[in-house]
Formats: C-alpha cells, sequence, structure tokens
C-alpha cells in the first residue's frame, strides 16, 4: 500500500508488540531543524556545506571549524522542540510496543519529547556534547558555544590544546561500534520495522530494514520522497509525518 495512512491499519501493525523505529533528519522539520538531502535540505540547496561535517575537512582547514562552530551556533539559537511525531513515538513506548528507538538525529529531540534514553540509539551521536579529537575529554556543546561567543572562533581542548567539534560522528569518522551493534539486534528482533522521516541513502543505518525483512519483519517507511528500499515495504506512507505518524502508532 501507498501514499496515505490506510483506515483501518493493517492487523500486523496494531498487533505487533515489538517495533523497532527509524529516525532520520525528516521527523525534526516540523521542529524548525532543516533536512539534508530532501528537495530543500542543507546539502541540496548548498553541496559545499557537507564539508562542515567531513572529518578530513574539518581537521585540515581552520576556516571550516570556524564555519561548523557559527553553524553549531545558529542551530543552537532555533531553540527547537519536540513535536508531534516524537510525541507520538513516546506514546508507541508507553503502550509498551517500542522495541527501540534508533536515530540518525543528534538533535536530542527523542529524549526532550519523553522517549527513555536507554531505549534511544544516537547512531550519529549527539550535538549537546563537544568531544577533543586528540585526548577525547567531552564537554557541553554550551561551554563551547559560550567560547565561541566570547571570541574564540576555533575554540580548543583546554586538556591538551587538541582540535574540538561536536560528539557527533562526520563523514570519515568510525562509528560507535556498540551502537551499531544494539541498532542491528533491534532490526533483527521486531515485529515491524518503522522507518520515518529517513532517505535511507547512510550506510549501515539504511540496511536495517533489509535485516529486519530478511529477520521476518514488515516494513513501514514513512518519507515524503521515495528511497532505495521501499520494494522492501509492505506500507509506504508520503504524508507529513506530524499527521501520520500518531495514526500508525494507534495500538489494536
Amino acid at each position: 500500500m501507498t501514499g496515505v495512512v490506510p483506515d483501518p491499519l493493517p492487523g500486523w501493525l496494531t498487533e505487533a508488540r515489538r517495533i523497532t523505529v527509524l529516525t532520520g533528519a525528516g521527523i525534526s522539520t516540523d521542529s524548525g531543524i532543516p533536512d539534508y538531502r530532501g528537495p530543500q535540505g542543507v546539502w541540496t540547496r548548498d553541496p559545499d556545506a557537507e564539508k562542515l561535517v567531513t572529518l578530513s575537512y574539518y581537521v585540515a582547514d581552520p576556516e571550516i571549524r570556524r564555519r561548523a562552530w557559527l553553524m553549531r551556533r545558529d542551530l543552537g539559537d532555533l531553540q527547537p522542540r519536540p513535536n508531534r511525531g516524537h510525541a507520538a513515538l513516546v506514546e508507541l513506548e508507553r503502550q509498551g510496543r517500542l522495541r527501540a528507538l534508533v536515530t540518525q538525529n543528534v538533535d536530542g529531540l527523542h529524549q526532550a519529547a519523553g522517549s527513555s534514553p536507554d531505549l534511544v540509539h544516537e547512531v550519529h551521536g549527539t550535538v549537546h556534547e563537544v568531544e577533543c579529537l586528540g585526548c577525547g575529554d567531552r564537554t557541553s556543546m554550551t561551554e563551547a558555544l559560550e567560547r565561541v561567543a566570547a571570541g574564540e572562533p576555533d575554540p580548543a581542548c583546554r586538556r591538551c590544546g587538541g582540535i574540538l567539534k561536536s560528539a557527533t560522528i562526520s563523514f570519515g569518522q568510525v562509528l560507535d561500534e556498540q551502537v551499531i551493534a544494539a541498532a542491528a539486534a533491534a532490526a533483527r528482533d521486531c515485529d515491524v520495522l518503522l522507518a520515518v522521516g529517513t532517505s535511507l541513502q547512510v550506510w549501515p543505518v539504511a540496511g536495517l530494514v533489509e535485516t529486519a525483512v530478511l529477520s521476518g519483519a514488515k516494513a513501514v517507511i514513512v518519507n515524503a520522497e521515495p528511497t532505495p528500499f521501499d520494494d522492501y515495504a509492505s506500507l509506504l506512507v508520503s504524508e507529513p509525518i506530524g499527521d501520520a505518524l500518531p495514526r500508525l502508532v494507534r495500538a489494536g
């Protein structure tokens, strides 16, 4: 089925008791955070902006780092709040049907909405912390941005003098093996894999849909644009996430 949320919902969805959710940037656009690969995405409109989150450029070029810190400052000024999509996933957890919430997002809005941190697997890290690429020391993003505002355009680690960056996974940076393993386990051990607001173009996360289906689960993909894994889905929904998701997670 394609396009809209069916009414009534299929029984395999309403009766599912282990739903693993995968979220991408699309779930946060209603909170004012721009996506990256959509028709009006950050990288679609300005391909050069991708350098700000590419490790090799970030390490080699102080100007890229200065631009990255300004980007983080501007995103912080947005003060995004969870939206109806995030709230729907909190309701799914309250129903006792959420197996895990795997997110490609770094905004922390799932936890801010009330999702249990131990169920949220942030495969691309978090923007709320800063990590030294030299010694690994972590501090808060708030503290780093205060230093930027005070006149340090490219603040260095106070412990070792190394390069600081947000504790997010940049292109070219190694993913956390434990987080990826937990995400894969959740995909293998679910009745339904619900992919929301993700283009399913970034690996290995994109492969979780195939992993789930080959393990016997049904897949639901909620995204405005087609994805490479649409053929795996038992249900495709292109309606706005804030409208569709609350209806999809209704209990049977």
